[in-house]
């Protein structure tokens, strides 16, 4: 079972930046599909991004394409989001999700098994 830890959630202004971390560990953590997903009170789990073992697929909502990028460190088990523009609609708890072993990417929280325990990202107008 794949542990994982967020880290790197903050309050910023809108135009702001901010670099979410996603330590993983366990026995194949490396070759794991990630997702990054959001949860605004009241709102349903949305879809972020996603990223396969090799970082040779890769995947986007369109509300973030072109603002936030996701990006892998195998040797040291880390998913990153970096987040440009920030706008106050990106406000929620970002959760980092694994799938599992050499698996494609997926929008769907139900193709996730294991889940960190979120990171609140704040941005004020």
């Amino acid at each position: 079972q794949v542990q994982l830890v967020e880290s790197g959630g903050g309050l910023v202004q809108a135009g702001g930046s901010l670099r979410l971390s996603c330590a993983a560990s366990g026995r194949t953590a490396s070759r794991y599909t990630m997702g990054w997903f959001r949860q605004a009170p009241g709102n349903e789990r949305e879809f972020v991004a996603a990223i396969n073992w090799s970082g040779s697929m890769l995947d986007y909502s369109d509300s973030v394409k072109g603002r936030f990028t996701i990006s892998r460190d195998n040797a040291n088990n880390t998913v990153y989001l970096q987040m440009n523009s920030l706008k106050p609609e990106d406000t929620a708890v970002y959760y980092c999700a694994a799938r599992g072993a050499y698996f494609t990417t997926s929008r769907y929280t139900t193709s996730y098994n294991d889940w960190g325990q979120g990171t609140q990202v704040t941005v004020s107008a």
